[in-house]
């Protein structure tokens, strides 16, 4: 029997072994411009405080997905959200599986383009386990953009428990997490680094 990984059984180690990805820890952001969230946003946000939210798929529903159309909202519709959809950039070599979030550049396309940035949500509240996904998904990313064709400089990633929010970046074979976490509760905060990161994709992608 032949035995394929997915994204979810990667590790830190086997991205570098596997593909050379030298992992490091650096802040990735410095000043930046807070947004103040919209109305709806806060709104939509308060079933957090109202509710009992312990499971991934009511945090989707109640936390992550609102913050990403809010931004897609903001930006005019420039990226797509893609939820729950399978990203096979390599399957012999396990850079295979559903991912939770990916945001890809919008043209209008029913299937993934290329994406630019791939959110994770924590495992059992498993913040680490969510990065070791998400940096995984990262390079298949990289993989998937670069056999299309579009490859990208820079990609960005995040892990989440819905609480505590993690950044990751990846330019070329070096992969940077962030040693700062942000936090719901500092939402205006962690707007301003989603439309930071919105925003250099404009400057580079027409």
């Amino acid at each position: 029997m032949v035995f394929f990984m997915a994204y979810t059984d990667f590790t830190l180690e086997d991205l570098e072994t596997q593909f050379g990805i030298k992992s490091h820890r650096r802040k990735l952001f410095g000043q930046l411009t807070p947004i103040a969230p919209s109305e709806k946003l806060q709104s939509d946000l308060e079933l957090v405080n109202e509710l009992y939210i312990k499971s991934e798929k009511a945090k989707s529903e109640t936390i992550v997905f609102p913050i990403l159309v809010e931004l897609r909202r903001r930006n005019n519709k420039y990226f797509t959200i893609y939820s729950g959809d399978t990203l096979n950039a390599d399957e012999s070599r396990g850079l295979k599986g559903e991912c939770d979030f990916i945001l890809a550049k919008d043209i209008n396309s029913a299937v993934i383009n290329y994406p630019i940035f791939q959110l994770v949500e924590a495992k059992r509240n498993d913040i680490e386990e969510g990065i070791r996904q998400c940096s995984a998904q990262l390079v298949g990313a990289k993989i998937f953009n670069e056999r299309k064709g579009t490859p990208l400089e820079k990609l960005y990633g995040c892990a989440t428990t819905g609480d505590d929010w993690l950044f990751i970046e990846l330019v070329g074979n070096d992969l940077f997490l962030d040693t700062q976490k942000y936090y719901l509760g500092e939402l205006d905060e962690l707007l301003g680094i989603f439309q930071f990161i919105i925003d250099y994709y404009k400057k580079i992608l027409n």
